[in-house]
């Protein structure tokens, strides 16, 4: 289901389905642009795709407009705090100022709305981040406002968006992604600008964002009013009256992590092994239904053809024909011919240890190089060389670190740890000179230099267990460090599959389990058996372990009637799902280690006494 696609066709064909399309809508959507005080209705019908609707009535002082010159408080105050509304800003910092800037002028009577309830949300707020609370929104949530952007955490996001959803909190200031992903609808959405980052506003996400307005079942009508500059103008106009952009494979513009990714899994699952089911299958994508739209200069064959001779080049797959005759493959052929169909590839290991760790080819080699290269001087001393080794290479990309910081932390580690950093390529004397603003002539790659910084922030995380902290020592958004270290985890557990296909790496496996649940859990050591007991999080881990039930065999004998006695807020049936739950764990726990106990105990089936007796019996 979609209200924002526009070739639904191509979309039909890949599919193979029927569609059903409607203008129906629950709630009529009346929408607005606003040039200073004046607001206009969206009207395809007049002449320059606007009418006039209203000025806006509101006294401003001249300080007030100095604090908000878009009148952003006379268009809230409308519907706050008994209906809801959504400020879209183009930025994270823009969305904390706006949220800031509306509360500085509301007047004290908002502060009485569901009092109680506000009161409530901050005392949740400062429960689940142990103590801590964001000093914008312990400002702004007293009001009914808070923001809602990529840096809060996942925990807070969801208290406040079901504050939201209750009517506890009456306003959002937050970024475009709220209107692509979750299902919070408002009276009155409000565009600050139309554009996002620096980005001028396409007209599907302009779509999405004033989808938002109008609640079924709650409000008769929604409201959108997109704010703008007279320079602006024109280009929004334009965008109103243009039709929705259209749906596009991304198959090839990605070109490792599309259709490479794609014939690794294909062979490797042997859904296609020739060339012909290979070429047959690429015809059924979405980008086959596509291909004449898509491509201008090369045929679909070729594009497989070189697809796959680039995958065995690599050492990812291996052919016995098609790449290695000359001549074989013409550059002008737009077909295969029957002989050419039946070439057949299959995975090699390499090729297979990138497809089950689910590594994207574009750090394939990296990911090769770096492990073959800690092999020959794995500092063990402390964690950071292997939380290096599994700190995605994706998020370094994006990384700008702030060398001051850098170099701080650098200083502050032990001479082993600061042997990883020689070891990987970053010298002292480099981040000195950057903290210092000097010129460096030698080059070092910018992708280790980040990946390193991001690696320091992971092992701070992991010895201080505390997001907050790290998040004010490395000046991050909290919801930035999460996401950094879930990726970890994520990528830890891709590394550990990775190095379970490859004897060479077995040295990291056993490393990489224990890394894995550090990451994943990212609690102080003590609590982590705790946590692999569904229904367990970190503050019932913690809980349970200061009540004496340290581990999973404690809990597995654990009488839930007691339970329920000494743990606060925990009912009955949450005390039974734990008890059972551990001595589930516990039970496959044992399974697996008599598995081994026998496979032990098995006499080889190579053993010299086995092998000579059957060579005389035939």
């Amino acid at each position: 289901m979609s209200a924002t696609l526009n070739n639904v066709e191509d979309l039909q064909e890949f599919l193979q389905a029927e569609y059903y399309t409607s203008q129906f809508r629950p709630v009529e959507l009346k929408e607005y642009l606003k040039i200073k005080d004046t607001i206009y209705e969206v009207d395809s019908k007049a002449e320059n795709g606007m009418t006039f609707s209203r000025l806006l009535n509101y006294k401003y002082s001249d300080t007030l407009k100095k604090m908000d010159p878009d009148h952003l408080i006379a268009l809230v105050t409308e519907v706050i705090p008994n209906y809801s509304c959504l400020v879209f800003c183009p930025t994270k910092k823009n969305c904390e100022n706006v949220a800031e800037m509306i509360c500085k002028i509301l007047s004290k009577e908002y502060l009485k709305h569901k009092e109680k309830e506000k009161h409530e949300v901050i005392k949740n707020l400062k429960n689940i981040s142990n103590g801590n609370l964001c000093p914008v929104l312990k400002h702004t949530i007293p009001f009914g406002v808070a923001y809602h952007h990529g840096g809060l955490t996942s925990d807070e996001r969801k208290l406040l968006e079901e504050a939201y959803s209750a009517g506890v909190l009456c306003l959002f200031t937050c970024t475009s992604t709220l209107a692509a992903g979750v299902n919070l609808p408002a009276r009155r959405v409000i565009l600050r600008a139309p554009y996002v980052g620096k980005e001028f506003l396409k007209k599907n996400q302009y779509k999405q964002m004033i989808g938002r307005a109008g609640r079924a079942g709650i409000d008769s009508t929604g409201e959108s009013i997109l704010i703008l500059q007279e320079k602006d103008k024109q280009q929004v106009l334009e965008l109103i009256s243009r039709p929705l952009e259209n749906c596009y494979s991304q198959l090839v513009q990605e070109f490792t992590k599309g259709i490479q990714t794609l014939f690794l899994s294909l062979i490797g699952l042997k859904i296609a092994t020739n060339l012909g089911d290979i070429y047959h299958f690429m015809s059924g994508t979405f980008f086959g239904v596509q291909q004449k739209i898509l491509l201008k200069e090369r045929s679909l064959w070729e594009i497989t053809v070189e697809s796959l001779r680039y995958l065995t080049e690599k050492g990812l797959l291996q052919n016995d024909t098609i790449l290695t005759e000359k001549g074989l493959l013409q550059k002008d052929t737009i077909h295969g011919s029957e002989e050419e169909f039946q070439y057949s590839f299959h995975i090699t290991k390499l090729g297979r240890a990138s497809f089950k760790g689910a590594i994207d080819l574009a750090y394939c080699d990296n990911l090769y190089r770096d492990l073959k290269k800690g092999l020959e001087g794995l500092v063990l001393e402390s964690l950071l060389h292997l939380i290096y080794l599994t700190t995605p290479y994706d998020m370094a990309s994006q990384c700008h670190p702030d060398w001051m910081i850098y170099f701080r932390q650098f200083s502050q580690l032990s001479p082993a740890e600061q042997n990883v950093a020689v070891l990987v390529g970053v010298s002292e004397n480099f981040i000195g000179k950057k903290a210092s603003g000097q010129a460096i002539r030698k080059k070092v790659d910018k992708n280790i230099v980040n990946r390193l910084y991001l690696s320091f922030v992971l092992y701070t995380l992991l010895k201080e267990t505390n997001i907050w902290s790290v998040s004010e020592k490395f000046n991050m958004p909290r919801g930035y460090i999460q996401n950094l270290l879930s990726g970890a985890a994520a990528f830890s557990s891709c590394v550990l599959h990775f190095c379970e296909e490859l004897e060479e790496f077995w040295v990291y496996r056993a490393l990489l389990v224990e890394l894995t649940k550090k990451l994943t859990y990212c609690v102080k050591a003590e609590l982590i058996p705790l946590m692999e007991v569904t229904g367990v999080l970190e503050g019932r881990a913690r809980q349970l372990y200061n009540a004496g039930y340290k581990s999973l065999m404690h809990l597995a004998n654990a009488n839930p009637e007691v339970l329920i006695k000494t743990i606060d807020h925990l009912s009955r049936r949450q005390a039974k799902q734990i008890v059972s739950s551990a001595k589930l764990l516990l039970h496959e726990k044992a399974e697996a280690l008599q598995e081994e106990v026998e496979e032990l105990l098995r006499l080889p089936s190579d053993f010299p006494g086995i092998v000579a007796s059957s060579i005389e019996k035939a």
